[in-house]
C-alpha cells in the first residue's frame, strides 16, 4: 500500500492475529489501550452511529460490543463479522483523523514546536534502529529553508502552503536493495500507522515487490494472501524537474504525535472527545547507497534538479504563463 500510494480505505481485510499485535497497532497510532479506553469507545461509538444513522448499516450486537482490539482481530477473519469490523475500522480511521486535525487546530503550538517534536519522535526511532544494527549507511532529516519553500510554491500551479507536505523530509539510505522492505517495514510499526500514509503521493521507481518476494520463501508463501495485484510496477512520480534516470522510494505520512500534558493543559474547553493526539505531514525517501551513488551523477543530481526548478520559476515569473504563439499571427 505504501509503495504505491493506495488507499487503506479500499482495503478489505487486516492480517492481525493475536491481541498483543491489535494492542501494537493501536499503541503505533500514539494511543495507550488502557489509559485512552474512554476515548477508543468513542471514537468507535461515533463511527457505528454514523454508518446506522447514513446508511441504516446493520451491525451484529457481538461486532457492536466488540472493543477496538477486537475489531483489529475481527477484520482479519472471513466472514459477514469480519466484512462489519473492517467498515467500522475505516470510519474509525476517518474520524480519529479528523479529531487530531481538529486538536492541532485547537491548541496554541506553533509549528515550529510541532516540528521539534517530529523530529524527536524521528531521530529517537532511527537511533534504536541504528543501536540494534539495521544496514543504514545515511540518515538526513531537516526542515526546508524559507528560500527552498518559496522556489517550490512558485513553481507549483497550485500555488498555496497547504500543497507543501515536504516541510519536514528525512531521508534514509540502506546498504543494499535489500534492506529497502524491512527499514520501510519497521519505520510502518514504530513510527507511523500505514493506514495514514498519504494516498496518491507515493513514488516507487526502484523496487520490484513480486520478484523480491519469490526471491524469499516466508514472503512467496504468503502472496496469496496478499490484496490487489503482486507485480514488479513500479510506481513513477510526477515531479517534472526530476531526471527520467532519478530513482527514489518517496511516500508522506502523517506522523502521530501525543500531546505532552502541560499543552493539553491549554486547550480550550470543548476538547475533551479530539484525544490526545495530533497529526504532522512528513515526507520520507528510502534508497540503496548504489541508487543514491547513480543519482548523484548527471541530469539525476540535486543541483541539475534544483537549477531546473529554478530556471522554471523565472520564467514563470518574468513572463507567466504566455500561450504558445501562433506561427499564422505577426
Amino acid at each position: 500500500m505504501i509503495l504505491r500510494g493506495d488507499s487503506v480505505i479500499d482495503w478489505h481485510r487486516l492480517n492481525l492475529e493475536t491481541h498483543e499485535a491489535a494492542a501494537r497497532c493501536i499503541e503505533n497510532h500514539e494511543l495507550d489501550p488502557k489509559l485512552d479506553r474512554a476515548y477508543l469507545d468513542h471514537v468507535k461509538s461515533e463511527a457505528i452511529s454514523y454508518l446506522r444513522r447514513t446508511f441504516a448499516f446493520a451491525i451484529p450486537k457481538p461486532v457492536e460490543r466488540a472493543s477496538l482490539e477486537d475489531l483489529l482481530i475481527m477484520a482479519s477473519g472471513k466472514g459477514h463479522r469480519q466484512m462489519c469490523a473492517c467498515t467500522i475500522l475505516k470510519t474509525v480511521h476517518i474520524i480519529n483523523h479528523m479529531a487530531g486535525r481538529e486538536l492541532l487546530f485547537r491548541l496554541p503550538i506553533s509549528d515550529r514546536d510541532l516540528f521539534h517534536f517530529v523530529e524527536e519522535k524521528v531521530y529517537r526511532v532511527v537511533g534504536t534502529m541504528l543501536s540494534e544494527g539495521f544496514p543504514i549507511t545515511e540518515f538526513v532529516g531537516g526542515r526546508k529553508n524559507l528560500d527552498s519553500t518559496y522556489t517550490k510554491l512558485l513553481s507549483k500551479p497550485e500555488a498555496t502552503s497547504a500543497a507543501l507536505y515536504d516541510k519536514l523530509r528525512f531521508r534514509i539510505v540502506t546498504r543494499t536493495r535489500e534492506h529497502l522492505l524491512p527499514v520501510l517495514n519497521y519505520l510502518s510499526e514504530r513510527l507511523f500507522p500505514f493506514n495514514y500514509v498519504v494516498p496518491g503521493e507515493s513514488t516507487n521507481t526502484i523496487f520490484h515487490f513480486r520478484s523480491f518476494c519469490e526471491k524469499h520463501p516466508h514472503l512467496a508463501a504468503m502472496t496469496d494472501r496478499f490484496q490487489g495485484t503482486v507485480d514488479d510496477e513500479l510506481t513513477p512520480g510526477d515531479n517534472r524537474f526530476s531526471a527520467p534516470t532519478y530513482r527514489v522510494i518517496h511516500f508522506v505520512a502523517d506522523v502521530p504525535l501525543r500531546v505532552p500534558p502541560h499543552l493539553m493543559e491549554q486547550a480550550p474547553a470543548g476538547c475533551e472527545n479530539l484525544g490526545p493526539v495530533v497529526y504532522m505531514l512528513c515526507e520520507f525517501q528510502l534508497l540503496d547507497a548504489e541508487t543514491e551513488s547513480m543519482n548523484e551523477a548527471g541530469e539525476a543530481s540535486h543541483d541539475a534538479y534544483k537549477s531546473r526548478q529554478r530556471a522554471s520559476v523565472m520564467r514563470r515569473l518574468r513572463l507567466g504563463a504566455r500561450p504558445a504563439r501562433d506561427p499564422k499571427r505577426r
